[in-house]
């Protein structure tokens, strides 16, 4: 057969036979053939691949994060080749320079992006949706969670359980997400009379919660609640405090946020702001997508997706209801 029949066959053309078709198949299975994306690439002018730029790599939130994300490339027919900065710019920018050229669109998560960054390190030809940022202008699409809401309600309702003295364990400094969270949680105790709290400096990880679970138990007065900027956090604090025989929610509670998928089966389970962690993924996207489809159409501005306090048995009570609810109630 010549090159082009062999062609058409391989991309599903119509224009040829249904028997042509399935001998080219079995002579490439037989073959082990395998295109060649960069031929591909220089007819089609695209790759077939998506870029995403995380923080980090290690965690739940990250793996349902690159899961929603890898399941709505994939049924598109799209790869995903995923990178890291480690939370350092340097290896952030160098992640960003080596993706160029390689993928059709890239999706950026990172706490050093803002606009110098992304003038410096992206090029204008490539499009790009940010996650949890607040960089963007008028060029990039963004989606973020409502961090600052759902901190509002989370702090709402442990006020609501009676707790008036809250700790606060807050995440890296100059993280979008952190300073968001930590906002939602001031606010909210300024509005309540008679409330007061206290904030230790966390870095989103276990170790971080279990260290700062520690300093309360050494605090000449315990807080009656502590409230983790990510279950992470919460679940070393939920650590330090076992090894102390300290109830939880008996003696303190204890909240965190993300809902990632541990925190239903810590002993007691969770109480826990639940984050729509694969749909930010798989919205992020699809929004990459529509603007690789559609180079010259304005990028769509900020998505914002909601929170839901979910309850469970760390603050003494259950139920689910959704941040802005709680945050609309006086």
């Amino acid at each position: 057969m010549s090159v082009a029949t062999v062609s058409r066959a391989l991309n599903g053309s119509a224009a040829v036979t249904a028997r042509t078709r399935e001998r080219v198949q079995r002579a490439a299975a037989r073959l082990r053939y395998v295109p060649l994306g960069a031929a591909r690439s220089l007819v089609t002018r695209r790759t077939q691949a998506i870029g995403a730029l995380l923080p980090d790599l290690f965690g739940e939130f990250f793996s349902e994060l690159i899961r929603g994300i890898d399941v709505a490339a994939r049924a598109r027919g799209l790869h995903l080749l995923v990178s890291s900065s480690h939370g350092d710019a340097d290896e952030a920018a160098a992640a960003l320079r080596a993706m160029q050229g390689r993928v059709d669109g890239v999706l950026i998560m990172s706490p050093h992006v803002d606009a110098g960054f992304l003038k410096r390190h992206l090029s204008d030809s490539l499009p790009a949706v940010l996650m949890n940022s607040a960089a963007g202008g008028r060029r990039f699409a963004r989606l973020n969670i409502d961090n600052h809401g759902g901190a509002f309600a989370m702090t709402r309702h442990l006020l609501a359980c009676g707790h008036r003295d809250l700790a606060f364990i807050t995440g890296p400094e100059c993280n979008y997400d952190a300073s968001e969270r930590h906002r939602g949680f001031r606010e909210a105790v300024a509005a309540a009379r008679g409330a007061t709290s206290r904030v230790l400096q966390g870095d989103f990880n276990e170790e971080s919660g279990y260290r700062a679970g520690r300093a309360l138990l050494a605090a000449k007065k315990r807080p009656d609640a502590v409230f983790a900027a990510n279950d992470m956090m919460a679940i070393g604090c939920l650590s330090a405090f076992n090894e102390a025989r300290v109830r939880v929610p008996g003696d303190i509670a204890l909240a965190g946020f993300d809902d990632i998928p541990i925190a239903r089966f810590m002993h007691p389970p969770l109480t826990t702001v639940w984050v729509r962690i694969a749909d930010l993924g798989q919205a992020a996207l699809e929004r990459l997508v529509a603007q690789m489809d559609a180079p010259d159409a304005p990028p769509a501005g900020v998505t914002t997706l909601p929170c839901e306090v979910v309850v469970r048995a760390s603050c003494g009570s259950s139920g689910r209801h959704t941040a802005d609810r709680d945050r609309a109630q006086p």
